[in-house]
């Protein structure tokens, strides 16, 4: 009887800690699945089509990279219930604290941007004009935060996150029906022993913003921002740091999986078409060419589902980027800013919400492909280049063990994080070089 009754102690217990982890999962999935955003989508577009396999060894470094930085956000918002931007001005006063939102604003603009040109190139595939896009999506994302109630939006956005998974089979369907000689062993090959100086393949300082697009696109400052508020907003305690955690490593492993097989997707169809390169320059146009690159019937399928993708990319994009400014920009101003509160009890956090989405679908209007196409990889550039900054706040709040507590960082944790800020600075320098000399990077290419 004593093991009987010990089992179902256990298994209680169990299923106690798995209804928590339920619970708490929510804000990490969020952060990292919309960070695959219509930015993101057309890098990683850009990134197959124009190197191969070649580049996916960036995916190994970008998981631990994408999860210290948002696994610090969860220790920081739930110790001091407070957003980001809040606690950088209660830590370092308010010069520090609006140049940090000014950025943050600043990059999140021109990210959304990038998310309603997404959308609006998504769209266009199916004749339904621009203008019409813009509008439909931005009443579509005020209704969908206008409840009152955040369990009804992260509901809501988890739906959503699970139309992100339709690049897996894509890429398996494509690497099934694609030109790739060694299939899967090349794809490998990709991670452990790229190969350089293929035919087509983009090298010199392409290359290097290439690398520096890829990372600007996966760790973002507006991911610390909007996990954080997250957080807070969820009502998460220390308590339920650890289920966090878990949230936070599973999101990262998901999106970081999910843009490798979007790398596979564009690189099969692509980089290893029978009749040599194609040169791609964003995901609307991958979709556009599948059916002349692909071989069989699959063609107009493999458009519609791109492009679904992309739609939903920008839509998470959009959504969880003009939350994280208006958090933020509640959190510095005094506004009442949480999803809990109705309209009318958080007008300015409402308004803020509508007038970045409605101003960036207006300046997504009027550029043209080029221009637009241009916008998206040079953002993500800009946004990894600016990312020290916030990084290295970050990393000095959780070393306050007045602010923190026990919940500081640990030594392994501050070499790690310490390690990611030197990465990000180093790759920003590499950048700048290979722009001041064109020729400094000519390596490998042919």
């Amino acid at each position: 009887m004593y093991w009987i009754s010990k089992a179902i102690h256990r298994m209680g217990r169990l299923k106690r800690r798995w209804a928590v982890l339920l619970a708490v999962l929510g804000p990490g999935i969020i952060t990292m699945v919309a960070d695959n955003d219509a930015g993101g989508i057309s890098t990683y577009t850009q990134t197959g089509a124009k190197t191969g396999f070649s580049l996916l060894w960036v995916f190994l470094i970008l998981v631990p990279m994408v999860y210290y930085v948002q696994e610090m956000t969860v220790r920081l918002g739930a110790v001091t219930k407070r957003g980001h931007a809040e606690a950088v001005f209660d830590s370092f006063g308010p010069f520090w604290g609006w140049f940090t939102v000014f950025v943050l604003v600043l990059i999140n603009w021109l990210t959304l941007v990038t998310e309603y040109i997404g959308m609006t190139q998504a769209m266009k595939l199916f004749l339904i004009p621009e203008w019409v896009t813009i509008l439909a999506v931005s009443l579509l994302l005020m209704g969908i935060v206008v409840s009152g109630k955040y369990w009804t939006f992260e509901r809501i956005t988890l739906v959503f996150c699970l139309f992100n998974m339709i690049y897996i089979p894509a890429a398996i369907w494509a690497m099934k029906t694609g030109n790739v000689a060694d299939g899967w062993a090349a794809v490998g090959r990709g991670f452990v022993w790229p190969e350089w100086g293929g035919q087509g393949m983009l090298v010199g300082g392409g290359l290097v913003t290439l690398v520096m697009a890829n990372i600007g696109t996966t760790v973002t400052p507006w991911q610390i921002y909007f996990q954080q508020s997250a957080v807070v907003d969820k009502g998460m305690d220390i308590k339920d740091v650890a289920f966090g955690k878990i949230d936070t490593l599973f999101g990262a492993l998901l999106t970081c999986a999910v843009g490798a097989f979007i790398v596979i997707t564009a690189a099969a169809v692509f980089y290893f078409h029978p009749q040599g390169p194609i040169r791609i320059e964003s995901a609307a146009e991958a979709a556009r060419e599948m059916p002349n690159a692909m071989s069989g019937p699959w063609g107009p399928w493999a458009r519609v589902f791109f492009a679904i993708g992309l739609f939903d990319a920008g839509l998470l994009g959009a959504l969880c980027i003009s939350l994280a400014t208006s958090w933020s920009l509640g959190e510095v101003f005094g506004w009442a800013h949480s999803l809990n509160k109705s309209v009318r009890e958080a007008p300015w956090f409402y308004v803020a919400y509508l007038l970045m989405l409605f101003s960036a679908g207006a300046v997504s209007l009027v550029a043209n492909t080029r221009v637009e196409d241009h916008i998206t990889i040079i953002v993500q550039v800009v946004a990894v280049t600016l990312l020290p900054c916030t990084l290295v706040f970050l990393l000095l709040m959780l070393n306050d063990k007045g602010l923190m507590g026990q919940h500081v960082n640990t030594r392994w944790q501050n070499i790690a994080n310490g390690s990611i800020i030197a990465f990000v600075i180093g790759m920003s320098c590499v950048f700048a070089l290979s722009e001041l000399f064109p020729g400094l990077f000519q390596f490998a290419g042919r």
